[in-house]
């Protein structure tokens, strides 16, 4: 049980760290793909949405391929003085942010197209700077689109298994998330404590669609 429980708190700490560092780096990057007319666009747009059409596996073996000491970005991390990224927190953080990177990219990204010109027109001819405009405009009107990305990016780092198993491995206290867990127990035939963990990511799941949904129906254009 002890087990379990740490096997918890780490995937809310790592969910969390996920959310928080994809909402920084994903904010721009949809606001440069909402805005931008480079003939660049369907490259990154397409970058951007692999992990939802790749296995998690195939992901998952790439990540290992370049986080592993010998890999590019292993080698370069230990270079500058970091300590190995593969079968840690750290790269368990790497690949839940590529994992769910469209999850939080997406809904900003469509937030920001919904919104139009009209309104950073107006604060433009107010002589608001561009950063004023994007503080005092944009973040208001695109809220709906922060909520669901935040939401979505925590609730799909959660439930991830095939990359933080290849990444992380199954290590208890330092990568074993609920999701390998519930592998173990099954592999183990004890099934009431894998119905406890899978049970609660259930009512977890359910509640985090109903929520979003419940949340995004409040900004619904009312029907004539």
């Amino acid at each position: 049980m002890g087990g379990d429980l740490a096997a918890v708190l780490l995937t809310a700490r790592l969910a969390a760290t996920t959310t928080v560092l994809l909402l920084l780096l994903g904010t721009p990057l949809a606001w440069w793909l909402a805005r931008t007319r480079s003939p660049l666009r369907p490259a990154v747009e397409a970058v951007t949405a692999l992990p939802l059409v790749l296995p998690p596996t195939v992901l998952g073996f790439y990540l290992l391929v370049l986080l592993a000491p010998t890999g590019p970005v292993g080698s370069l991390w230990a270079a500058l003085g970091g300590d190995r990224l593969v079968f840690s927190f750290p790269g368990l953080v790497v690949g839940s942010m590529i994992y769910s990177l469209p999850f939080v990219v997406q809904p900003l990204q469509n937030a920001f197209l919904a919104m139009g010109d009209a309104p950073l027109e107006a604060a433009a001819t107010l002589g608001a700077s561009p950063l004023d405009r994007f503080r005092t405009v944009v973040l208001p009107l695109a809220r709906p689109g922060f909520f669901t990305a935040a939401v979505l990016s925590f609730a799909h780092t959660v439930g991830e298994f095939g990359v933080v198993l290849m990444i992380g491995g199954n290590i208890p206290g330092r990568t074993r998330v609920v999701s390998t867990a519930i592998y173990n127990h099954v592999e183990a035939l004890d099934y009431p404590s894998a119905h406890l963990l899978a049970g609660g990511l259930l009512v977890f799941s359910f509640a985090v669609l109903l929520t979003v949904y419940a949340f995004s129906r409040r900004f619904e254009a009312p029907r004539l």
